[in-house]
Parts: structure tokens; sequence; C-alpha cells
């Protein structure tokens, strides 16, 4: 819309409902963009240019700063540890890796916290003297 594109909200609202698949909402809005500026402004590349690199920016900022940072406080995990996982579980496992890698990211950092915190809770993390007979 910023540059005239007809039926940019459209396209984005689209790609922004589809988004929770990973890579299949940025290609197919991406895909539609184009498409649609092709269609609206050929022989312009420069507003053509204009659509691709607003559609890129914005899922730069969605990929990197909108989604982690939202993802990650409604299931309890820094946006850094949410992108690793993303990224471990999507080297390993491929598309499925990626699509459950949030969940069991975030069930691992809930074990890690009980963990830790009856660590701390334990005697030997306070150094209660082990010879008093218990």
């Amino acid at each position: 819309m910023l540059v005239g594109l007809q039926f940019g909200l459209v396209v984005g609202a689209l790609a922004g409902l589809i988004t929770f698949i990973p890579y299949v909402g940025a290609v197919v809005g991406g895909a539609l963009a184009i498409g649609l500026a092709l269609f609206q402004f050929w022989g312009d590349w420069i507003s053509i240019g204009l659509v691709g690199a607003i559609f890129v920016v914005g899922q730069v900022i969605e990929g990197n700063v909108l989604t982690p940072k939202l993802v990650g406080s409604s299931v309890g995990l820094h946006p850094v540890w949410l992108i690793f996982a993303l990224t471990v579980f999507g080297a390993l496992f491929g598309f499925v890796g990626m699509l459950v890698a949030v969940p069991v990211a975030a069930a691992i950092g809930v074990l890690t916290r009980y963990g830790v915190a009856r660590y701390k809770d334990s005697r030997l993390y306070r150094g209660v003297d082990w010879s008093d007979g218990d």
C-alpha cells in the first residue's frame, strides 16, 4: 500500500494469517505481492522493486523481532532461546522440527527451571551440614 499496490492490505493480511506455517506465509505473501506488482506496475521496475523491498523488510522485522518477542513471552522463553530452538530443530528435523521446536523448547525450559529450583532448595546448595544425622 505504501507504493500504491492495489490489494496490498489483503496480501498482507493473508500472509499474516498463514505465517504460523514456517516459510509458507512468507512465500505465499511474497509471491502474491510481487505477482500483483508485476501486473499493476509492468515496466516500472522501481515500483516492483519497492514492493519486493517493503515485503522483505516486513518479513525480516516480523521474523526477527515480533514473532520471537510475542511467542517467547507467551511460552516463557527468551527470544534468543526461541530462535536458537527453531534453528537447531529445523536443522536436525527439517520442517517437522520447526513445527515442534517451540513446544519442546518450552517443555525443556519448564523442566530446567524446576530442576534449578529443586537444586537451590536442596541441602547441597544451602551448605547444610551432613553430619547432623539426617
